[in-house]
């Protein structure tokens, strides 16, 4: 929830502000004589907008999205089964093989 406050009642609070913006993600935006002026967010809110912002940036990124947007509406998919035999991928017990190997593997 975003909730404007003024920067005297924003410091009066700051410790129950910056609790809730981190425990419950409220957003708070402080003003300076009525204008707003900063911004205080969770990290986790704030590392996922600037993470959102260079995907944003990125042309080639952005391109393959579309292009893998465009995939599923014409239905250019693969079934994750058929994706695991040709990869030869054993999830449940996480190996792969190697010709005749079973080697383990983290997925």
């Amino acid at each position: 929830m975003i909730q404007t406050l003024p920067i005297t009642k924003a410091r009066e609070d700051l410790t129950t502000l910056v609790d809730n913006a981190r425990l419950r993600l409220d957003e708070y935006i402080i003003t300076v004589n009525g204008y707003p002026a900063a911004v205080l967010m969770s990290v986790a809110e704030y590392d996922s907008l600037k993470e959102t912002n260079e995907i944003l940036d990125n042309p080639q990124l952005m391109a393959a999205i579309k292009e893998g947007e465009e995939d599923i509406r014409m239905n250019r998919v693969h079934d994750w089964k058929e994706v695991k035999e040709e990869l030869k991928i054993d999830v449940q017990r996480k190996t792969y093989r190697t010709g005749q190997k079973r080697v383990k593997k983290h997925l």
